[in-house]
């Protein structure tokens, strides 16, 4: 069996890495390759780690004519650029993911605030199921139109989930506090993201609204303070959540992990360790790496996850979504082991 694919924005971060993960895909082969910006460029070119498994991809203009038909889309596109390119391919093709926030969040009273425009596709907002199969598996399945989580998002709500079900966390007044490599920020340049900027710097933006916050609140119902860090690496997210404990109740160390545990049991992408998750142990790979404590001097919670914010934060969470949704093997094509050393 082979299903037919594209990757509309394939010359940026999220593309590339979709096409590095495709490549060693058992069923899904990549018919279409896009990109506006560097139309006509060969992706040996702009990313030589491809071209053995690409040579002679080129690149061209995307036209949505040109993808109907599909088995299924990818769309590495700005959040805009989605909102107006879904409607077009969502019933020309068998399933779109979209790697935007276009249709992440339910309330679209929340987009302008938050995105900077207003939404104008209720029933598709409606309809677009959340890709973190870790908690929507059973919604995937069949799903037409898939919404990626935010790298910062699906680290957070790995963390912090499990034990918010299990009613050890106060929903109120959550801290997240997340570092994420370099890559996050897209492959234009800019010059918060140069090298001469980030080297050997560690810098929090986006504070008190960046517009993870809501995705991330609208996942774990409950409060949230979200302050992002840019860290001199290229890959990585490692979020660190701070929550009290629930009235009344002073949840052990070994409780809280078990909680992990009970949640994660059976979870070929998320480990849950004792020691202090890192992203170099990600670093390339699919999985997340999830721990907990209970400080009682304090008395709060740390919960802590580390990715690869390209791959599970972004591109590999899409092919996990894809592969629930097209009932294929949700480890099709999705490496479990990072790169070390």
């Amino acid at each position: 069996m082979t299903i037919q694919a594209a990757v509309v924005g394939a010359s940026g971060y999220t593309g590339a890495e979709l096409l590095r993960l495709l490549a060693a895909h058992p069923h899904i082969e990549v018919a279409v390759a896009t990109g506006d910006s560097q139309a006509g460029a060969s992706i040996e070119a702009l990313y030589p780690s491809l071209g053995a498994a690409y040579p002679g991809l080129v690149l061209e203009p995307f036209e949505p004519a040109n993808v109907h038909g599909l088995d299924i889309v990818f769309l590495g596109l700005p959040h805009d650029a989605s909102l107006a390119t879904v409607p077009q391919l969502v019933d020309h093709v068998g399933c779109v993911v979209d790697l935007s926030a276009a249709f992440r969040l339910k309330d679209s009273d929340a987009y302008p605030q938050w995105y900077g425009f207003a939404h104008d596709q209720p029933d598709l907002l409606a309809e677009a199921v959340y890709g973190l199969p870790e908690r929507h598996r059973d919604e995937l399945k069949g799903a037409r139109l898939i919404a990626t989580p935010g790298c910062y998002v699906t680290a957070a709500t790995l963390a912090l989930a499990p034990l918010l079900d299990a009613g050890l966390l106060d929903r109120s007044g959550i801290i997240v506090d997340a570092a994420s490599g370099v890559s996050g920020a897209g492959r234009p340049p800019k010059p918060t993201t140069a090298f001469c900027t980030v080297d050997e710097d560690f810098v929090a933006y986006g504070l008190l609204d960046h517009r993870h916050t809501p995705e991330i609140e609208q996942n774990l119902e409950a409060q949230v303070l979200f302050t992002p860090h840019l860290a001199p690496m290229s890959r990585g997210i490692l979020a660190t959540c701070y929550a009290r404990p629930t009235a009344g109740q002073a949840p052990t160390t070994a409780a809280l992990i078990e909680a992990l545990h009970d949640a994660y049991a059976g979870e070929p992408f998320v480990v849950v360790t004792e020691g202090s998750p890192s992203t170099k142990a990600t670093l390339g790979s699919n999985c997340a790496h999830v721990t907990a404590r209970f400080d009682p001097r304090t008395g709060y919670v740390i919960a802590l996850c580390a990715l690869d914010n390209l791959t599970k934060g972004a591109s590999g969470g899409a092919l996990q979504s894809a592969n629930v949704a097209l009932g294929l093997e949700e480890t099709a094509g999705l490496p479990l082991v990072g790169l070390a050393p």
